[in-house]
């Protein structure tokens, strides 16, 4: 959640007139002995030993774990007045943000804290569950999260949730942990600006039929608005919902 944090705080000081413009992200570099050792301690990492590529399937039912990924993502926040100033092309606004904290458990999420997260992001943005077109789910490949991650999902859209896209990235990129959330917004906005919808690799018997996860291959659909989900270990959720930016 730390690279979504990063991004509601730099939106809140821009909302308090402490700046015009933040550069907001995060960033990872755990790949050594002693992170893969505790994670693998704590048995949050895949066990199977398939290719790499293979290893890392959210919402399957042969899931057993993630794989650990490093990188980094930077978002520019900027004021609109301030870009619209200076010229620069807007690819998308955020509109809503909800950080929980619900210090259940060290490894297993108690999606209560998720399910609040999410509606606040969704009445700070003022919209509906039926708005959402997208969302990029935490997904990280492991039996328990990715189901209280559904259940969380299934709580806050209800019926809405069967007609909307819902897909993992951490299927191709592996799980960034402290960039993992910056990465993901960066997804949702690409998802809005192209009308592309990233799929969720690896994904054979899905825990819950009939929704739409994406499946396997890359869906073009409208999306205006999208939602980017974070829940880290320890029960710390953060959620941002971007959406596409119309002037007037």
């Amino acid at each position: 959640a730390t690279g979504s944090m990063s991004i509601t705080d730099a939106l809140y000081t821009l909302c308090m007139d402490d700046a015009k413009v933040m550069v907001a992200g995060g960033s990872e570099a755990v790949v050594h002995r002693i992170g893969i050792g505790g994670f693998n301690s704590m048995r949050a990492l895949s066990r199977k030993g398939l290719k790499p590529e293979r290893i890392s399937r959210p919402f399957d039912k042969k899931a057993d774990g993630f794989v650990m990924a490093e990188g980094a993502a930077v978002l520019i926040l900027e004021k609109l007045e301030h870009a619209e100033k200076r010229g620069a092309r807007i690819h998308a606004e955020i509109v809503g943000y909800g950080n929980t904290s619900d210090a259940f458990h060290d490894t297993v999420p108690s999606g209560e804290g998720a399910v609040r997260a999410m509606k606040i992001a969704l009445r700070k943005a003022d919209l509906k569950p039926e708005d959402v077109d997208y969302i990029n789910a935490h997904g990280t490949s492991t039996v328990v999260g990715d189901g209280k991650e559904l259940d969380a999902l299934s709580e806050v859209f209800g019926k809405n949730l069967k007609r909307i896209s819902v897909g993992s990235t951490k299927s191709a990129t592996g799980h960034m942990l402290g960039a993992a959330g910056a990465i993901e917004a960066i997804f949702c906005i690409k998802a809005i600006e192209k009308g592309i919808v990233p799929p969720t690799l690896n994904l054979r018997y899905p825990i819950r039929p009939g929704l739409d996860l994406v499946k396997g291959k890359a869906k073009q659909r409208e999306v205006n608005v999208a939602m980017s989900n974070s829940f880290g270990f320890g029960g710390i959720n953060s959620v941002l919902i971007f959406k596409k930016f119309e002037r007037g």
